[in-house]
């Protein structure tokens, strides 16, 4: 059906009967119009899109599932991915098929992956129109016409919000559900509007793909010097990865998702989906303006709706603001979505002990070792249900939720290719510094971090004297131009000696605890990167 050999597109491939109106691969300003007209979303001053996505103001990592089917069972990390049985995807899909009938649909034939050699044809149904020109931002467009009718697509993404299941009758945990079929090609994603469930659900496609080919699939940024040095960011959600990337000195490669091939890096995207609650226009001005530009979708942004201003700093809805918008309104961004093997890797972690440096650098088993562990933490105000203390978390690969195969199989590519590279490998805080949660520490400035990432990228820093932390074992450096000596050495901001040293052997504890999952699967040399407690 899906895969099958070129030919006029037809909806009766997938089982659809009776759609009303199917618009394919409208343009931009066409689906404004639609959006508008359909009452999905206001135009705000300057002409970005603003929505509301309803009760889900963020993913679902609860609703997600994978098909336990006959290709893909043996190869998936079920220990992360809840699995759904083959017969309740195919009544699960027959229902949806008898809730589109005589429902509008718009379509978008698109590709993930820049490059050519390992992209991966796509095609988004949608019932919104807003998530079909999410899609066409997000995702690579097919600027020829006839290659777009010709459009064979390897995965169909089905995101129909207003479809709910019953968890009773469809056993998914909720009404909201996202669910991958790697034998059939097919995702299905109903009762959440939430938008970045698309792209992500193509992430762990690609996750699951392209590690077979040897290619290393990355949750992380990256951009390009004006000397064609590659650097890349790996980190969680609010680590600073886009902002960080977004660097007026050097060019925009992507914001979030590449895969690492033998002739380099590539984005599997073709658009940036950036955190922009309380944005500073002068701290990160290439992002600001990207609120302000045609195109944009702002998900569940202020607005005021007599004069259609926004209002950043409106939280009444979510933390989790989100704006959506094409590579290209970055200026300078790399629009053939390539770049060369890195130079630098920097693995950002927000560290709200106020104990890790704000920068340290890693040997190759260290990166890996960090890299498995995918540490950061959360304090109260950025997730539901947080209480008052930190809570650590430890996410794999810097992204658990989207990695479809066996963690150890993306670090032993991550390894291999740093060594073969001679990459340079840090550890970046972007939390806490002059104290902890409990001692009044406050966020690093992002001014000092980025000097302090211009500093590694530059090779300045590799000029400065290291220091041996005695615990985690990595190396810090003493002195760096611009940056106060209390902020690169935690413990000179801590009057409380002991108080630290506590916390730095009990955040080391959590982390060799979290570690020893992958004690028996990972090469003696990364068990020994970690730290001393």
């Amino acid at each position: 059906m899906v895969n099958g050999k070129e030919r006029e597109f037809d909806l009766g491939d997938y089982g659809i009967k009776n759609a009303a109106n199917v618009y394919r691969n409208l343009s931009t300003p066409a689906l404004y119009e639609e959006i508008v007209r359909r009452r999905e979303g206001l135009m705000s001053h300057l002409g970005p899109i603003v929505v509301r996505t309803g009760h889900h103001t963020g993913r679902s990592p609860a609703d997600k599932f994978i098909v336990k089917e006959p290709s893909s069972r043996d190869r998936i990390w079920w220990e992360a991915n809840k699995s759904f049985a083959i017969e309740k995807f195919d009544a699960l899909y027959n229902r949806l098929l008898a809730y589109l009938q005589g429902k509008d649909i718009y379509i978008q034939d698109c590709y993930a992956g820049a490059n050519q050699k390992y992209s991966v044809p796509i095609r988004i149904i949608s019932e919104y129109a807003w998530h079909s020109l999410f899609a066409r931002n997000m995702l690579i467009q097919i600027n020829d016409a006839e290659r777009r009718r010709n459009h064979v697509p390897k995965f169909t993404v089905f995101a129909m919000p207003r479809f709910h299941a019953t968890p009773a009758i469809d056993g998914t945990d909720s009404e909201a559900f996202i669910i991958v079929n790697f034998g059939k090609g097919i995702i299905l994603i109903g009762g959440t509007s939430y938008a970045g469930e698309i792209k992500k659900a193509v992430f762990t496609v690609l996750n699951y793909l392209l590690p077979q080919d040897k290619v290393l699939s990355m949750h992380c940024a990256a951009n390009v010097g004006s000397q064609g040095d590659t650097a890349l960011f790996f980190g969680l959600s609010g680590t600073g990865k886009t902002s960080l990337t977004a660097d007026p000195e050097r060019n925009l490669i992507g914001d979030d998702e590449h895969g690492w091939s033998s002739s380099g890096i590539f984005n599997f995207e073709g658009g940036c989906y950036a955190k922009i609650i309380r944005l500073s226009r002068e701290q990160e001005p290439q992002i600001y303006e990207c609120t302000r530009r045609f195109g944009t979708i702002l998900e569940n942004v202020g607005i005021d709706i007599q004069n259609r201003r926004l209002d950043l700093d409106d939280n009444s809805l979510t933390e989790n603001t989100r704006a959506c918008y094409p590579i290209s309104h970055i200026p300078g961004s790399v629009r053939s979505g390539m770049g060369t093997s890195p130079q630098n890797i920097f693995l950002l972690s927000y560290d709200a002990f106020g104990v890790m440096p704000p920068i340290a650098l890693l040997t190759p088993e260290q990166a890996t070792y960090y890299f498995l562990q995918g540490y950061s933490a959360k304090v109260s105000g950025t997730e539901v249900g947080l209480g008052k203390e930190p809570e650590t978390v430890f996410s794999s690969c810097f992204g658990a939720p989207f990695m479809a195969l066996p963690p150890i199989e993306y670090a032993r590519l991550f390894l291999d290719n740093i060594v073969q590279h001679k990459v340079r490998c840090w550890l970046v805080n972007t939390g806490l510094v002059h104290g902890g949660f409990r001692t009044g520490g406050e966020r690093i400035s992002i001014r000092h971090t980025r000097a302090l990432i211009r500093a590694a990228i530059s090779g300045r820093l590799l000029d400065s004297p290291m220091e041996k932390e005695p615990v985690f074992g990595f190396d810090t450096p003493a002195v760096c131009q611009g940056i106060p000596g209390e902020i690169l050495k935690p413990s000179a901001a801590w009057e409380d000696k002991d108080a630290y040293q506590r916390e730095v052997k009990g955040l080391a504890a959590k982390f060799v605890s979290n570690f020893s999952r992958f004690s028996g699967s990972v090469p003696d040399g990364i068990l020994e990167a970690g730290p001393r407690p």
